[in-house]
């Protein structure tokens, strides 16, 4: 049985662009929940810093993430995030060794 995939990511606003980039976060987590690949995905924004958030996501497999990020909502973030983000962003990939139970 193949594993889940987990991703977690570290992006930071842009400074003045807080506030818009949260707009398209929420956006993308509401449209990814929907995805029948979708497990778990949260969006998180730091305590220590309001320009910092972060994506914890669970993917059934790695075709379920492989179609999520061709949807186009994923594709025009990933166009436009110039825009909004300071610097590039820390993706990381993991494989879920915990039993998934839910």
């Amino acid at each position: 049985m193949e594993r889940m995939i987990t991703l977690m990511v570290q992006l930071r606003a842009r400074p003045g662009m807080a506030a818009e980039l949260e707009r398209h976060l929420q956006a993308l987590t509401a449209a990814a929940r929907k995805e029948p690949g979708c497990a778990d995905y949260h969006f998180h924004r730091s305590v220590d810093d309001p320009n910092v958030f972060a994506f914890y996501e669970n993917w059934l497999s790695q075709k379920d993430f492989e179609e999520h990020i061709r949807q186009p909502i994923q594709i025009e973030f990933g166009e436009n995030r110039g825009a909004l983000l300071e610097g590039d962003v820390d993706m990381k990939f993991y494989k879920m060794v915990s039993p998934y139970n839910k």
